[in-house]
């Protein structure tokens, strides 16, 4: 099965596939991504039953924050069986207790693989459809406990997500907007406008997967693990042309430019999409760094984990699908034009849900779907 890639040779050649599957900060401290670096496949997930209706959008006008649509207060908070102990804070970092995660891991390879049933596609992959929550100009991230401080964001996922959200109040609050119950995550990115107006996306996919040459050792990310990937800082293209790119899905694909060349004009059959993907090595000791980016890496020239960063975790990809083709003029990002398009992830699976999906779906290298199923 092909794989989406986000690089120009590519795009072209998977729009007719695209609509077969879809037929289907201020201030964030962030560098840029890996450019060109492989995503889904043409499986979306997209259309499944179980998202709710999204909520009330933000004000419309991008350099005001936006309204909240008042998050549920968050819940007791409940426990872990991966975090035995409170993890530490210093400086910005996050440390996991050590021995709990230790005993987590050794449980997880414990765990006997379930038998690999009828012909799925050999992808290291499973993935949840979510459609938009709703919007607030917060960032539990990178700005915790300053609400309102952030540039606005659109979430989707766990609807309680505020500038105050921990992993404990997000697992409490079991609200989420995408279709697997026990996916009880927060994902963000930066509110889309065209001319001063809210586009929220229609539907996004969430894929887990592995970039990795080998992905038999990749293991559930750690409660509470937060990460970003993108740069809201940044406001123009890379030098190579081929990072941050918004781009058409379905038939007729690209069509030309906008006015200010930085938006694709679709044919009026396809769509613009984003696909924003995160890294999938872990340091294996920290939840979270000062840049929210360095207990992360991507694997190396070898196709594995680096040595500074050791342990295979799924890698999250973003697949945002907006309702725009023939007129993409006028199109602004809440953090600035479309190269500071970034995204923020906040792991709040419920433990036992995200190790099968990861024992049985990436460590065997197959195909599944959002119920975890080949």
């Amino acid at each position: 099965m092909t794989h989406l890639r986000s690089t120009p040779r590519h795009r072209r050649a998977l729009t007719a596939l695209l609509v077969v599957g879809l037929a289907f900060t201020g201030g964030c401290k962030e560098s840029p991504g890996t450019p060109g670096a492989s995503g889904p496949s043409s499986d979306t997930g997209i259309g499944s039953s179980g998202p709710a209706t999204p909520t009330t959008a933000p004000a419309t006008t991008p350099s005001a924050p936006g309204t909240s649509t008042s998050p549920s207060a968050p819940a007791k908070p409940g426990t872990s069986s991966t975090t035995a102990a409170a993890p530490t804070t210093s400086g910005g970092w996050i440390t996991v207790d050590a021995a709990a995660q230790a005993a987590a891991t050794r449980a997880f390879f414990a765990r006997k693989p379930k038998p690999v049933t009828g012909n799925p596609v050999k992808v290291a992959e499973f993935n949840v459809g979510c459609t938009v929550s709703h919007h607030n100009s917060d960032d539990p991230i990178v700005l915790p406990k300053l609400a309102g401080a952030s540039h606005n964001h659109t979430f989707w996922g766990n609807r309680s997500t505020d500038a105050t959200s921990t992993a404990e109040s997000l697992r409490a609050s079991k609200a989420t907007t995408c279709n697997s119950p026990d996916d009880q995550s927060a994902y963000w990115v930066p509110t889309m406008y065209q001319n001063g107006k809210v586009v929220d996306p229609t539907e996004v996919t969430v894929y887990y997967g592995s970039r990795l040459k080998d992905p038999s050792k990749t293991q559930p990310f750690p409660f509470g693990l937060r990460m970003i990937t993108g740069n809201a800082k940044n406001q123009v293209d890379t030098p190579d042309k081929q990072g941050n790119h918004f781009w058409c899905a379905g038939i007729g694909g690209e069509i030309g430019r906008s006015a200010d060349k930085t938006f694709p004009v679709c044919a009026k059959t396809a769509h613009v999409v984003r696909q924003i993907t995160f890294p999938d090595c872990w340091d294996g000791k920290h939840l979270d760094s000062p840049d929210h980016k360095a207990h992360m890496a991507n694997g190396d020239h070898t196709g594995a984990c680096p040595k500074s960063h050791p342990v295979p975790v799924p890698s999250v990809s973003f697949v945002v699908s907006y309702p725009l083709s023939a007129n993409t003029n006028g199109i602004t990002l809440a953090s600035g034009t479309s190269f500071s398009m970034h995204a923020d992830f906040f792991n709040a699976w419920k433990d036992e849900a995200l190790a099968a999906r990861v024992r049985n779906c990436l460590d065997q290298k197959v195909k599944c779907n959002s119920a975890g199923n080949f």
